[in-house]
């Protein structure tokens, strides 16, 4: 029988007796101490592990990388367009219709949904892509919502939410537009002082944030909200001023910008198109060949060991801020140098509220937001089809919500889809509340 005091073990013959010089086993709290490392060590382990995360790049050429992420968001926009068609053949008055004799006919239920369903989904695509007219329709109601995301997503990486793309825009607009229609400027020196007068008055608009930020703590949240409530103030004052408003009119709208102001056409697409691809280029090199795009997404990762490494805080939290609100004014330029917009409070449109959802989708990278800036201008210029097919417009709002939904809940994708791959279903990278 084993002896309690000898732990269990009893003593055997040919065991050497303790001595003086023989150690003694580690008791439970000596290994304690010897396996807990010192709270320095563990810091470095941090703020290793966190320039570790931030250090890893992607190529925009390794398509296999890309694959999970993919997969898991074709499948939430199929998921969405499941449901949506479910939609589209219950808002059909002719599949109603046929309801109360469904148990006796049921082919005149599905046949009318089969109709209703292929109907608004064949306007979709042919009114997004269905010609080249269609095609750069698209394009350029793509661009500024690409711009924007763009925005977005920069300050994803950083670790801000940037809900504020609204305001940069207009106040983008506001000055891309007055330069646009007062300044007499030689055509293309007239064009670039306007787009470059829009970009930085979006940075201007964001930096502020940007600054708060850094210097008070004020969180990002609340301040770009309270500055998009800002800048439609600003604008709805500026145009009631005879400098903004349109001449002989009482609206709160302003002259269109002069010819010598408007971006050129390439192949029936204006430039802002190309611009925006442009700005996509940009960030990507800014966020995964840059030494300013490496502090970024450590900050993004853990503020707290960026700062151990001795990055400037303050100053990356200003810069990602000023570079956001620079890409909502390319935004704003695309609409008002592009599209010849006026300047208004209906300007924007919803494109600062949107390219959250764009940058959403497109998981926070730069070619992800591409991606989505298109699906998104697709369905938007093809939602005008589709209810001219007899679909209701709203159904078009639907289908973004679902898929926004389903992208956001990568688990349930892969859950109703049987997806068996891990991958493919990471997280925007964003700082809770009170970070």
């Amino acid at each position: 029988m084993s002896n309690p005091d000898e732990g269990g073990r009893g003593a055997r013959p040919g065991d050497a007796e303790p001595t003086s010089e023989t150690p003694e086993a580690p008791g439970p709290e000596t290994a304690a101490v010897e396996t807990v490392p010192p709270a320095d060590s563990v810091a470095d382990e941090e703020v290793k592990a966190s320039l570790a995360r931030a250090d890893r790049t992607t190529s925009p050429l390794d398509l296999a990388s890309y694959l999970p992420t993919l997969k898991v968001t074709f499948g939430a926009v199929l998921l969405a367009l499941l449901i949506g068609a479910v939609l589209i053949a219950l808002s059909d008055d002719r599949v109603i219709e046929s309801l109360p004799y469904f148990f006796s006919y049921p082919w005149d239920f599905f046949s009318r949904s089969g109709d209703a369903i292929w109907s608004a989904y064949s306007s979709l695509v042919t009114g997004s892509v269905g010609s080249w007219g269609a095609i750069s329709t698209t394009l350029e109601r793509a661009a500024p919502l690409i711009c924007a995301g763009l925005g977005v997503t920069l300050a994803f990486r950083a670790g801000l939410f940037n809900i504020g793309a609204q305001g940069q825009l207009l106040v983008g607009a506001m000055a891309a537009g007055y330069v646009g229609f007062t300044w007499d400027l030689p055509g293309g020196l007239h064009l670039l002082v306007a787009a470059v007068a829009g970009i930085l008055g979006g940075a201007l608009w964001g930096g502020i944030v940007g600054v708060l930020k850094a210097r008070t703590g004020a969180h990002e949240v609340i301040t770009t909200i309270m500055f998009n409530y800002l800048a439609a103030s600003v604008v709805l004052y500026a145009l009631g001023k005879d400098a903004f408003q349109r001449p002989g009119s009482d609206n709160p709208l302003s002259p269109p910008v002069d010819d010598s102001a408007r971006f050129p056409q390439v192949f029936d697409v204006h430039v802002g198109v190309l611009l925006a691809f442009a700005a996509a280029v940009f960030v990507w090199w800014v966020l995964e060949r840059s030494t300013l795009g490496f502090e970024l997404r450590a900050v993004g990762a853990n503020a707290d060991a960026s700062r151990t490494a001795g990055m400037n805080i303050a100053k990356v939290y200003t810069l990602a801020m000023v570079l956001a609100g620079g890409l909502a004014g390319l935004a704003a330029v695309s609409n008002i140098l592009g599209r010849g917009d006026s300047i208004s409070l209906g300007v924007g449109g919803s494109i600062g509220f949107d390219a959250i959802t764009v940058a959403l989708l497109g998981r926070a990278t730069p070619l992800g937001t591409v991606l989505a800036g298109l699906l998104f201008g697709a369905m938007a210029v093809g939602g005008v089809a589709m209810e001219a097919s007899g679909t209701p417009e709203e159904l078009t709002d639907v289908l973004q919500a679902l898929i926004v939904l389903f992208v956001a809940a990568p688990a349930l994708v892969k859950g109703v889809l049987r997806f068996k791959e891990a991958g493919g279903g990471s997280t925007v990278m964003a700082k809770g509340w009170g970070s």
